[in-house]
């Protein structure tokens, strides 16, 4: 990874200069590149454009043909961003795109990224973080992956790594295999990759009954309450997020807050280091994440689960 101006020769011996990429067969044009979108560790938009070039190999599986809510901040974070989730009409059309039915009723048609330069030309759009659908395109209705968000009252992120690992256990007697992931905000994230044949609605309702279990075990200190003032400081087992239509932060996406951090995937084992931080790794220390530890949820595809034996033994388990 590289962050300075871009001069990658290519075979035709053009250079890139600091106004476009070249990616795989595409030039992507990046409008103002020196732009500063986290003024705190001077990343500009080009820094941001290089960051997922460069991390697209790892980061693509995750997100490719799921819609996408786009956290964007034209005029960096320290000024308002916004969601979108319309497909702009001046989106190029080789961009991905997928229209979807609202829940309540009417369609949008929104943004898929199938390839790198696909997440190049979202940074030029200073797209800082990227949110995907927990379903896909083969049918969005049925989720690859089921989410709890472990989700804290305040800084205390012991209690996190604590509840993530008692959810790992319960996963793991229940016979299913979970990764673990910072969000580069608050939390972590748990992810249980599933095949494509649970109802998102079904997979919700699994969730919450793993999470009431679970906090049941542990009353003092964890919750399923979704209202705040009844949680009375205790960690919040969220599983809203598994629901027609709801995302969740992409892995390796970068968060709009300081020190440009981003939503790393972990191993099991690192996740009772005292030294761990949800915003631990920035963008700036991705490449030796990478190069030290390689990328510690591939092949989670081929663990994918269905839910079937699971919810058996929930059962014999709440009995």
């Amino acid at each position: 990874m590289h962050y300075g101006p871009w001069v990658e020769a290519d075979p035709m011996g053009r250079r890139d200069g600091d106004g476009e990429l070249k990616v795989g067969r595409r030039r992507v044009g990046i409008g103002n590149p020196g732009k500063v979108l986290f003024r705190d560790v001077g990343v500009t938009k080009r820094d941001l454009a290089a960051y997922y070039r460069d991390v697209a190999a790892v980061m693509l599986p995750h997100i490719r043909g799921k819609p996408l809510a786009l956290h964007r901040f034209p005029d960096g974070i320290d000024a308002d961003g916004f969601f979108q989730k319309q497909l702009p009409a001046s989106a190029p059309e080789w961009l991905g795109r997928v229209t979807v039915p609202r829940e309540r009723g009417g369609e949008i048609t929104m943004t898929l990224c199938e390839d790198a330069a696909s997440l190049v030309y979202l940074a030029d759009q200073a797209v800082v973080a990227i949110h995907p659908w927990l379903t896909t395109t083969e049918d969005l209705w049925l989720p690859d992956r089921m989410v709890f968000d472990l989700d804290p009252p305040g800084d205390d992120f012991v209690v996190v790594q604590r509840a993530a690992l008692e959810l790992r256990d319960l996963l793991d007697d229940l016979g299913l295999p979970s990764f673990v992931m910072t969000t580069g905000s608050r939390g972590l994230h748990v992810v249980v990759p599933l095949r494509l044949v649970e109802d998102i609605d079904d997979v919700r309702d699994f969730a919450r009954q793993v999470a009431d279990l679970l906090a049941g075990r542990h009353p003092e200190q964890l919750t399923t309450e979704v209202r705040k003032e009844k949680r009375a400081g205790r960690l919040f087992l969220d599983v809203l997020r598994n629901a027609y239509g709801q995302h969740a932060v992409a892995p390796y996406s970068v968060r709009a807050l300081v020190g440009a951090p981003v939503a790393m995937p972990l191993r099991w084992n690192e996740v009772a280091d005292d030294q761990l931080t949800p915003r631990r790794w920035g963008v700036r220390d991705v490449e030796k994440r990478l190069a030290d530890d390689g990328a510690p949820w591939h092949g989670m595809r081929r663990r994918a689960h269905t839910l079937g034996p699971a919810r058996s033994r929930l059962a014999a388990v709440r009995d």
